[in-house]
């Protein structure tokens, strides 16, 4: 049975850095699409298309999330790591107060994970950029809304503790028994 691995956390983590070493590593990874989606909206002269309209911003979330799990189902791996999950979505709409409609939380029912990793905030390592233009008290709101939508949902997760990328990525790798 093929596992679907997340790992998740609020912006600034670490997150793709780890998905990066586990490439590195060999394991099949699948990427973040957010950035692509901002910066597809600057193109078309929107600066920060989640805060102008957050539910449209989550809906091209929700049809490329839910694209990469269906074609995640199509690959020959057995382990699968997913740079941000589905819950993620639902999760940043409550950060925001953000109506969404049900299809939302029916699609994190319907597309499960086997396993989350969260990737709590770090001042140390902590960036902005052009696509992330949330302050370090923003960060640590998000990843708390994160935590508590992957909880609604029943997921147990595993909190990575901070260290160098090496560190990080073997104790993923530790905890799900994978060399």
């Amino acid at each position: 049975m093929q596992q679907k691995i997340v790992i998740t956390g609020g912006p600034g983590t670490g997150k793709s850095t780890v998905i990066e070493e586990l490439e590195r590593r060999g394991f099949v990874c699948v990427h973040e699409i957010s950035r692509q989606i901002i910066l597809n909206a600057q193109q078309n002269g929107i600066d920060q298309l989640f805060l102008t309209d957050p539910l449209l911003f989550s809906k091209l979330l929700l049809e490329g999330r839910t694209q990469q799990y269906i074609d995640a189902n199509k690959l020959t791996s057995e382990i699968l790591f997913f740079d941000r999950g589905l819950p993620d979505i639902h999760s940043y709409m409550n950060y925001t107060n953000t109506s969404y409609p049900n299809v939302y939380i029916d699609s994190c029912k319907k597309y499960k994970y086997s396993k989350v990793f969260l990737m709590p905030p770090w001042k140390d390592i902590y960036t902005t950029d052009n696509e992330r233009y949330e302050s370090f008290d923003e960060s640590l709101k998000i990843y708390k809304s994160i935590k508590k939508g992957y909880s609604q949902l029943g997921y147990d997760f595993i909190e990575v503790p901070f260290g160098s990328v090496k560190f990080r990525t073997d104790f993923i790798l530790d905890i799900t028994h994978i060399k």
